[in-house]
Formats: structure tokens, sequence, C-alpha cells
């Protein structure tokens, strides 16, 4: 098993892994998936965010052109090729083996940064094991990746396995090389992969990581994109809450203002002061009886349609 385990972000391009807000990553580049194809050609990799060789003769243009180069699961008993690609100098991803246990893809991980410079993020893919990726994040203290590729409705739960990043938008057998860029959550364009998968991706970034990733803004940037993520969660939960209210406004023998229980509200507060010390009681009561009004003023005005 491995020893490494200080937390560390690896940066790849232009974005942090492993530290402040998960990242969105569209797609993930295959030469191996084009190589062996009649008339495929010269393959151009400009642009490129994460990129797996096919053989050795790949190595040159992904170190010109990559921001990190992939040790893919189909070949990492391949050594030779391994070794070489750990040591152009760029942030290695390491896919696990789908036989490998946690303790084969650490090692393999830790070789990646001994013949490199030590930047190693660990990548989980196919059909992902969530508990794995998140036993090895904790055991080795590397940034994990989630590629979600098959699965884009597994994003919320990688984030909440403890994701760093997902990975989105299957490889192309013919793609269109220098598209595939990466953001962070709920920042940047679009990217690879398609519109719709990405949304979801980012979704999960945003609500889910808003809710149980740990951040430590150093900057009044970063203060004010975490502000606006965590705000974007509250818009989203303030939003359903509202709908649920409208349903209770509807069943209640007397809805409206005249049917509010205060009971219930003071009740409802004190148990959100006890997840809110530090706004408390006093200050969380104005902040939620503006909510229920909203609520039920909202019920009303859609009872009057």
């Amino acid at each position: 098993m491995s020893s490494t385990l200080e937390r560390r972000a690896v940066p790849v391009g232009g974005l942090l892994v492993g530290e402040g807000p998960a990242v969105v990553i569209g797609g993930r580049v295959s030469l191996r998936a084009r190589r062996g194809q009649a008339g495929a050609g010269p393959v151009a990799i400009e642009g490129a965010t994460l990129v797996e060789p096919y053989s050795a003769d790949d190595l040159p243009a992904i170190a010109e052109h990559a921001d990190a180069v992939v040790v893919g699961a189909s070949w990492t008993r391949d050594i030779p090729l391994v070794r070489a690609a750990a040591g152009l100098g760029l942030p290695v991803v390491v896919e696990r083996r789908r036989e490998a246990s946690v303790a084969e893809w650490l090692e393999l991980a830790d070789y990646c940064a001994a013949e490199g410079d030590g930047q190693v993020i660990l990548c989980e893919g196919g059909r992902p094991d969530l508990g794995l990726m998140r036993a090895a994040k904790v055991a080795s203290g590397r940034p994990v990746l989630a590629d979600v590729s098959a699965d884009v409705g597994l994003s919320a739960a990688a984030v909440a396995a403890g994701a760093d990043g997902l990975i989105v938008g299957s490889p192309d057998p013919a793609p269109t090389w220098g598209t595939a860029q990466g953001t962070a959550a709920g920042t940047g364009s679009p990217g690879s992969g398609t519109g719709a998968d990405r949304l979801v991706a980012e979704e999960a970034v945003v609500l889910v990581g808003a809710l149980l990733r740990d951040e430590a803004p150093a900057t009044l940037p970063e203060c004010r994109q975490a502000i606006d993520r965590l705000d974007a969660a509250l818009a989203t939960l303030l939003e359903r809450r509202a709908e649920l209210a409208g349903i209770v406004q509807r069943i209640k023998p007397v809805g409206g203002f005249a049917g509010r229980d205060l009971g219930r509200e003071r009740a409802l507060i004190a148990r959100m002061a006890v997840r809110a010390p530090a706004l408390g009681e006093a200050r969380l009561a104005p902040i939620m009886n503006a909510v229920i009004e909203a609520g039920l003023h909202l019920a009303e005005e859609r009872a009057a349609e």
C-alpha cells in the first residue's frame, strides 16, 4: 500500500486537480483508439487535455501539446511504455486496470511518481467502483478523477465519494483533437463532450461539491467563486423547498398565512441552529421567516391562477 499520505494537488493545464473545487474535463483522448485502423492517417493532438499514447512513438507529440499523459487501464502492465510515459515531465493520470486492487493501483501510481516528477492523479473509469476510488484517495493522498463518460448519471455520486474531477465525453474514434478542454466547476467554456452530459457533470460538482467538499480559498476571487457555488446550491434548495411547501398548502385544511404553525417553525429554527451554530437561532429566525413567507406568497399566487 502506498505511503504517500500527504495531500497534494496537481496542475493540469489551467486546472488544479485535488484542491479547491472539483473540475470537469471534457474528454480523454486515446490514440490507441485510432491506431491500426486503415486510413487513420496522422493524428493531431494540439490542445488536448488528457492523452493516452498508442506507443512510445506518440510521446514526443504528447509532451509538446498535451496537458497530461494517461496510463491507460488496458496496458498498465506494459512497464517500458509506462516508464517512458511517466518520464515525459507531464502530470500522469493512472487508470486502474479492471482487476487491480487498491494496493496494485497505488503501487503503479508510486512507480509513475518515482519515474517522473511526482505529479500523479488516479483515475477510475469504465463502470467506476466509487468505494474503491475513495479508498485509494484516502490511502494515498493523491487526487482522483472519475471518468463518467459511460454513465454521466454517476456524476453526483462520484463527487460525493470524493472525486476531485469528472471526465465526460467518450473519445470519438475519429475526434477533432484540440477541442478537449477542461474547466473548473461553474466556469469557462463548455469544452468537449455533449452539452447535456457536461451540464450534468457541472451541476454535480457545483451542487454536491458545495455541500460536501472542503475548500480553503486564499484570494478574493477564489472566495467569491466559492460563494457563487454555495449560492447556486442554496437557490436550488430554495426552489425545491418552495415546491414542497406548495404541496403542503394544498393538503392542509387551512392553508396560506392563516395556517402557519409557529410552533413547528420555532422547532425548525432550533434544529437548523444545531447545524449553523455561528448564526444561531436569533439570526436564523428572520432568514427562515423570509423563506417561509416567500413560499406562501408563491403558493397563493399559483392558487389564484
